[in-house]
Order: structure tokens, then sequence, then C-alpha cells
């Protein structure tokens, strides 16, 4: 839409200077060069992403569009044919297993991020190992194991602490971390393990879950065959990997370790 609206004040411009040809040229270059992008986004980087896209649009004629949600409910929507151009995942394996299917460009699949998880109470107070107690929890809050990589990661950071059985009875699941976050903040659950990204800009007290109980949590993302000829999906494939994109998502929470 921006770029629509430049090309018609550079053409009236043009109008009044008697330059009409010359700038007409330039215009349809522009607007051959710009394009439209729909980005599937996991709903742990959805606020990382739009900060992305408004920076990447600032750098660029092209538009970006996000739709977010659990990562196996995007990838569900992809091998039904959604019109997305990227999958920006919160896991591995569901990229893996799109890369080399009809749905996405082969070869296209790296590793943007890699996210950490963390423990926080609903009254904001000071938590660490000890406040995983069984008998002193009433709830506490994960993501579905099945459908977000946060929620599996809670589930073997439990297991792997001895917890998971006895606090199965007291855990409600969200169906991404967004939703999981929520359960907390309303007051639903008292705790709840989720995405540093949710919490690390609102002063909000948490314990970093030690990263050898879980497997890493690394997303990658992954060029679809939708967005294989549409150079404003191309460009924010190369945008990710660049300084700007790097910095923002660096600052979101995310380890960078990931990329190569």
């Amino acid at each position: 839409m921006r770029s629509r609206f430049k090309s018609a004040w550079v053409i009236l411009f043009c109008v009044m200077a008697q330059t009409l040809p010359a700038c007409v040229d330039k215009v349809l270059v522009d607007e051959v060069l710009a394009d439209e992008a729909v980005i599937a986004v996991a709903t742990n980087f959805q606020r990382t992403a739009e900060k992305l896209a408004e920076d990447f649009e600032s750098r660029t004629d092209h538009t970006l569009s996000l739709t977010s949600g659990s990562t196996g409910k995007l990838y569900a929507q992809i091998r039904h044919g959604a019109p997305y151009d990227i999958f920006l995942a919160a896991d591995q394996a569901r990229p893996a297993r799109l890369e080399n299917s009809p749905y996405a460009v082969a070869g296209s699949r790296f590793t943007y991020a890699q996210g950490a998880l963390v423990l926080i109470h609903a009254d904001n107070q000071v938590v660490d190992k000890s406040t995983l107690q069984p008998d002193n929890i009433r709830r506490i809050a994960i993501a579905h194991p099945d459908l977000a990589p946060y929620g599996r990661a809670a589930q073997e950071s439990l297991t792997q602490l001895g917890l998971w059985d006895r606090l199965k009875p007291k855990i409600v699941t969200g169906e991404n971390i967004g939703q999981t976050y929520t359960l907390v903040y309303t007051g639903n659950a008292e705790l709840g393990l989720v995405a540093l990204s949710s919490v690390i800009h609102n002063r909000q007290n948490y314990w970093p879950l030690p990263s050898h109980l879980h497997t890493p949590i690394k997303q990658d993302a992954l060029l679809l065959t939708k967005g294989a000829d549409n150079i404003a999906a191309q460009a924010f494939m190369d945008y990710l990997k660049s300084p700007a994109g790097l910095s923002i998502i660096a600052q979101a929470g995310y380890s960078l370790d990931a990329h190569g």
C-alpha cells in the first residue's frame, strides 16, 4: 500500500515537472521490485516478528502480513494449502518435514533464533527451582506439548526434574505460548512455564530453566512454495540473517548461537 501511494506522488511530481516518461519508467521499475509477503509466525515470535516487519518495511518498498498461531496448527494449515509465503516455526522438526515436500522450497531452511523457557508467577513473586514443589502449587500452565515446542520443552524439563507425574493433575494447557502466558496473567494458574520473549520487557520476575533439562528450542525459518518467486519473501529471509534483523531478535531474548 505504501509503495502505491509513493508511486502516485512521484507520477504527480513528474507531470508537474514535465518529465513524465522518465519518471514513469522509474515508477514501473519500483513497482516491479515491490511485493507483499504473507508470513506464518509461531505465537512466541509474534511480537518480535512485528518489530522485524516494521523495520524491514522501513528499509524496503515491500509489505508483510503476519498470521500467528501454534507451530502445530500453522504446520497443519500449510499442509492443507494455506497461502503463506514463509513459515517461522518455533521448532526445527516441522520445517524439516515440509522442506522436501511440495509445500516448500528445498534448501531454504535455516535456524533464525533459539528460545529460552522460564518460570513465572501470577503475582510476580520471585521464583526459583524450589517454587516448583508440587504440594505448594494449585495450577501450573504450560503450552500444549503436542502443538507447541515450548510446551514440549516444559514437559521434558518437568520430567527431568522428576516432577511431571506429580504435577500432571495440576497442569493447565494453552494452545500456544501466548495463551499459556494469558492463563498466568489472568490468575487461572499461579505458575507458568513460558517463553523468555513473553516477559523480558515486562519487568517480570522469572527463573530461567537450565537448558540441559530440555531439547534446545531452535526455531527454523522456511520459504514456502507460494513464496518461491516472491521477492518480498526472499528479501525478508535474507533480512532475518542481517545485522539489523539479528539485533532485533537478540533484544527480544533469543539466543543467536544457532546462526551459521
